[in-house]
């Protein structure tokens, strides 16, 4: 898979920047230890996962959270918005 992310916030200060995509966007129930490793490390994390909150990113790995992990986030969201 080649994906290239390009968003102003991710620029050379992302640990993946020079990472192979692949490790951010595995297969359905694939292994996320690497990208989480990766993600640990970034000075950005929280600008990246913030923004795969904002906007509704359905796919990969952002922040170090799966997407799973980040529909559970904006679930709860949700209920502290209401």
């Amino acid at each position: 898979m080649s994906v290239r992310i390009n968003l102003p916030l991710f620029d050379g200060n992302a640990a993946c920047a020079e990472t192979d995509p692949d490790a951010f966007f595995p297969e359905k129930g694939g292994a996320t230890r690497a990208a989480k490793r990766i993600c640990s490390g970034c000075e950005i994390r929280d600008a990246c996962l913030q923004w795969s909150l904002d906007n509704r990113e359905p796919g990969g790995m952002w922040g170090g959270v799966s997407e799973n992990q980040r529909r559970a986030l904006l679930r709860e969201r949700g209920r502290r918005a209401a």
